[in-house]
């Protein structure tokens, strides 16, 4: 019987964050927060969180095959955050908006986070904060046709499907 073959995902994870250290970007990661995922629920937005995951903002990050965890600071106050490899949506370049979008897999259903219904119940949270950011709109990713030139401003976060 034949084992069943690793995922590409967090090879890929783990090449576009060394990438965007190796050039001095902050390596921002997309996740899409489910029962399985370990963040603050009041940086939650529409099921999503964006997380700040250079060098700086985070301490003993360890991106395996499962799960990527590390500790941070919120408002001040040390977390420590676990999510799975499964749940990322993506992880791009803040400043240049480079990076790779990924399929998310579904969690089981019937499960759903506090935060999941904070944000389906449009419960208010904290917007300040060192490590969760909003997801950007748009991501200039490699794609059959060309990207556009950014015309100034922040990149954004596209996901194509």
């Amino acid at each position: 019987m034949a084992n069943a073959e690793i995922s590409t995902k967090p090879y890929l994870l783990r090449a576009l964050y060394e990438w965007c250290v190796d050039n001095g970007y902050t390596a921002r990661l997309a996740v899409k927060v489910d029962s399985r995922a370990q963040v603050p629920s009041e940086y939650v937005r529409n099921g999503e969180i964006t997380l700040n995951i250079s060098p700086s903002a985070v301490h003993k990050l360890q991106m395996g095959n499962e799960l990527i965890e590390f500790s941070a600071r919120f408002a001040g106050v040390a977390r420590q955050i676990s999510v799975p490899v499964a749940g990322v949506c993506a992880l791009y370049a803040r400043e240049t908006g480079q990076g790779m979008t990924f399929e998310v897999d579904a969690a089981k259903p019937g499960l759903q986070t506090e935060a999941e219904k904070e944000s389906a119940n449009g419960a208010s949270s904290n917007e300040s904060g060192p490590a969760a950011l909003p997801v950007p709109l748009g991501l200039a990713s490699a794609s059959p046709t060309e990207p556009t030139k950014p015309t100034g401003g922040k990149p954004q976060l596209r996901r194509i499907k």
